[in-house]
């Protein structure tokens, strides 16, 4: 059974169970604090789970994208070295939000896993929570109870709270679960080694493929459960592993899951799977991470040097470093990949096929990028080596190589290695351990429990009541609040019933403003979407929590409005002038700019900024009333020509926003008509990643400010120039003026080079057969170079050392006859990086020919000693 029919299969059995099948959630998760990335099938179903919000259905199924590299569920370091963990998975769940609860669930995965699939029951074992004292939680009998009408007794497993109680994370819901494992070892090892043994010790065929969670609780700040409202049902079923079991395969790499990337990468590398344990530990990693980094693109997060952008960035350099390290690959690979990956996934994930160019585009400037980083990073190690007084080397300076300039500690480790040398270990993981203590610090931050003071909405479930559309006031009361605390100081977080503050979200920055107190004011710092809720940050509660007034700051918004409504127009613009494979790629839209990414490829021409300035103002100018709806059925948004947003999560219900023939589905606050912007204007274009351009705005008065400051800075310029008749003119006078002189500096120089020449000549010393020419100047660089070469061309045996202090910028050049290099095994670059460290400097270049920086001119006469004492010597 191939792997998308098994997938198919699945969904289509809880069809029948009147489950309400769903896609998947984006694998980047946008308003939620506690995770980055969707680890788990439920992560999008956490507000249901929480009372905050209520599903459409009771019952759902899917099947989804789930990414564990970071907190408390991280694979990473696991994948490639066995045959079953993998960043980027798939999740089969089926979903029960207060209906049925463990008798379903159990009957039903035992009827999929054995009628359906036609697992045979003689290799499947189940556990069950055995209870946990410290917790005061007792053994799950009903679970027990309900699995022995399926399984011998014999084959129900108890387990502890590690295996057998599942949550998501430090805070959340969670509850005891039942795990389904199967047995997949040949007959002949079942019938010698019972497998029950084998449960949970990670072997390698004997796993867990199923997870039946039954949620009861929440866990809370203070490390103490709480039952939740109502009883539901998680379950999440690894498709990798199921596949593996299906298709009678002893791994899941060797499923037709990963076979296609495996056979393109053979193709690609030349290097055969199942040779060789370390290169296939490498094909592992690779066809694992690009499925994770492919799929991390096509739901809008681009590789970056922060948060989500960093992990994913991360992983591909991991995959690219393990090709370069063990199949050789020194030029870009991954890439070639993703075709292969598209024609898999494809047709469950049809993002990959819409974001194909892009994610292609994307993961080669990557590629390229990171491997210039790997050549680069090898001439420092080489540095280090040359450098080096004994046999090991600083583990500092191998820590400074990974952690400023990207460069991979393993291949510093086997490179070393090769030359004979070792590293530190203990000065690295010294480092290591600093640079971890700064980010825990930097990111450590406490949050208690919610003090849910209205009762009564908590039990009938949070729904957003956000008001911001029509006002910018409005009488509230807290109905819940919390502390926080983390590195710049304790704060508050607060949701009121009904609230006018807008929270960030879809690329617009949150609200600021006021809670008026009899008291006075408390500035509200910033407002967050959490899950389903808006939560609003200041740095106190109101004594009171009742009958309060809040306010938004106005004049903060209505510039935020202006941005987000020149947004819209911009993208219209862009899509008309550059064509329609235009999408926007990311945005953020603050009371002080805009920021707007896209795809395109190409930088965009001054002429076609101007037409995008023109377009934008065109329409300002127009007077292009709002014309909004804020509940439409999501087909029927986009059949109206609404455009979906990359990376952005819609619901069945959407809200559109037109401006004449610009229409987009937007949560965001804009202007009632375009007329409000007043002005636009394009201050930067740039590359945000390949393939993506990068726009950045102003309107309003900003843009107005900005016109003037243009004005002040040109009648500037005219003062200087005397007020000139015409400006332009006068400027290229004094270019052309300024062209010519610099045409005479330089033939000065090369006359006063020539000059030079000569003198040096005549000071060049023999030493046996050497010519030595060891002198101290003060010239320009490139004079320098142009004489050494020529001296080298005039005098045979040619050793030539020039200490120059120039505009008090000490440097070193050294030139050496080819014979000398040859005979001697001399070499210019070695040696000008060792006398470097007389000007505190550093430097290198070829055996013949190199130079050198530094900072203290006095050390250029122990330069020309060294250099005397070398030829002695």
């Amino acid at each position: 059974m191939k792997a998308n029919e098994i997938r198919n299969q699945f969904l289509s059995y809880f069809e029948m169970k009147h489950h309400k099948i769903v896609p998947s959630a984006p694998i980047v998760l946008r308003d939620d604090p506690t995770l980055m990335f969707s680890n788990s099938g439920m992560a999008q179903f956490k507000d249901y789970f929480l009372g905050y919000q209520k599903p459409d259905s009771v019952r759902i199924a899917d099947t989804q994208k789930c990414l564990r590299v970071s907190g408390k569920h991280n694979d990473l370091d696991d994948v490639g070295k066995d045959t079953y963990h993998h960043t980027m998975f798939e999740m089969l769940g089926n979903w029960s939000f207060g209906d049925y609860f463990k008798k379903e669930a159990i009957a039903w995965a035992w009827e999929l896993l054995t009628e359906i699939y036609g697992i045979s029951k003689e290799q499947i074992y189940v556990t069950v929570f055995e209870g946990d004292d410290t917790e005061n939680l007792p053994k799950d009998q009903d679970a027990y109870n309900f699995w022995k009408e399926y399984i011998n007794e014999e084959r129900i497993l108890n387990g502890n709270k590690k295996d057998n109680f599942w949550e998501m994370g430090d805070q959340g819901p969670c509850g005891p679960c039942s795990e389904i494992h199967v047995d997949i070892r040949p007959e002949a090892e079942r019938n010698k080694v019972d497998g029950k043994s084998l449960v949970n010790m990670d072997h390698p065929q004997v796993i867990e493929i199923w997870n039946l969670v039954f949620m009861e609780f929440n866990r809370k700040a203070d490390g103490s459960l709480e039952k939740l409202p109502q009883q539901h049902v998680d379950t999440g079923m690894g498709f990798e592993r199921l596949c593996m079991v299906l298709q009678g395969k002893s791994s899941n790499y060797d499923t037709d899951v990963f076979s296609g990337l495996i056979k393109k990468l053979e193709e690609i590398s030349g290097v055969l799977y199942a040779q060789n344990e370390s290169t296939d530990i490498a094909i592992r990693v690779i066809v694992d991470h690009v499925r994770a980094v492919a799929f991390a693109i096509a739901d809008g997060q681009l590789p970056s040097n922060t948060g989500a952008g960093y992990v994913i960035r991360r992983i591909l350099r991991r995959a690219i470093s393990y090709g370069y390290r063990f199949l050789k690959l020194e030029d870009p690979f991954i890439y070639r990949l993703v075709d292969v990956l598209t024609i898999q996934m494809g047709e469950a994930f049809p993002e990959l096929f819409k974001q194909q160019n892009l994610i292609t585009d994307v993961i080669h400037e990557e590629e390229k990028s990171f491997l210039r980083t790997i050549e680069q990073g090898l001439v420092r190690l080489e540095n280090l080596i040359q450098n080096s007084k004994n046999k090991i080397l600083s583990g500092s300076e191998v820590f400074e190589l990974h952690d400023t300039y990207g460069f991979p500690p393993d291949l510093s480790r086997i490179i070393a290695e090769e030359k004979g040398f070792t590293i530190d270990e203990k000065g690295y993981e010294v480092e290591m351990n600093k640079q971890k203590e700064r980010s825990q610090k930097a990111s450590a931050s406490s949050t208690s429990d919610w003090i849910i003071l209205d009762k009564e909405q908590n039990s009938n479930g949070i729904e957003v009541n956000f008001i911001g559309y029509d006002q910018m006031e409005a009488d509230v009361n807290i109905t819940r609040y919390r502390k926080i605390e983390n590195r710049a100081g304790e704060f508050f977080q607060i949701v009121f019933n009904q609230t006018p503050f807008y929270a960030e979200s879809g690329g617009q920055t949150g609200d600021t403003g006021k809670i008026y107190t009899p008291e006075g004011f408390i500035e509200i710092l910033d407002t967050k979407k959490e899950n389903n809720l808006i939560v609003h940050l200041t740095n106190q509660i109101p004594s009171n929590t009742n009958n309060l007034r809040i306010a938004v700051d106005r004049k903060r918004r209505l510039d935020i409005m202006k941005n987000h409504t020149a947004t819209h127009l911009m993208h219209q613009a862009l899509r008309n002038i550059l064509g329609n494979h235009v999408e926007q790629k990311g945005s953020y839209v603050g009371p002080d700019y805009l920021r707007f990414d896209f795809s395109h490829f190409a930088k965009l021409t001054n002429p076609e900024l101007e037409q995008v300035n023109t377009f934008v103002n065109d329409r300002i100018n127009d007077h292009l009333a709002l014309e909004e709806n804020r509940n439409m059925p999501f087909k029927e948004a986009l059949a109206t020509g609404a455009m979906a947003l990359f990376g952005e999560k819609y619901g069945d219900s959407v809200r559109t926003i037109r401006f004449g023939d610009s229409i987009e589905l937007c949560g965001g606050t804009h202007v009632s008509n375009t007329s409000d912007i007043y002005l636009f204007q394009i201050i930067s274009e740039s590359s945000s990643a390949a393939g993506i351009r990068r726009i950045e705005a102003i309107t309003g008065q900003k843009a107005l400010n900005y016109f003037k400051d243009f004005e002040n800075k040109f009648n500037q310029v005219a003062e200087k120039l005397g007020n000139p008749a015409n400006v332009v003119q006068s400027i290229e006078k004094l270019k052309n003026e300024n062209e010519s002189l610099k045409k005479d500096i330089e033939e000065f120089r090369k006359k006063e080079a020539g000059n030079q020449k000569d003198v040096w000549k005549q000071k060049a010393v023999k030493f046996g057969e050497i010519n030595a020419v060891l002198v101290e100047t003060s010239m320009d660089n490139a004079s320098i170079k142009d004489l050494v070469f020529q001296l080298k061309a005039e005098i045979e045996s040619a050793f030539i050392v020039v200490a120059n202090s120039f505009e008090d910028k000490p440097t070193i050049s050294v030139g050496i006859s080819d014979n000398l290099v040859k005979e001697k095994s001399w070499n210019a670059g070695n040696l000008v990086r060792e006398w470097a460290k007389e000007i505190n400097g550093g430097g290198g270049g070829q055996p013949v020919f190199a130079t050198a920086g530094g900072k203290e001119v006095s050390g250029l006469g122990k330069v020309l000693e060294l250099a005397r004492n070398f030829i002695k010597n």
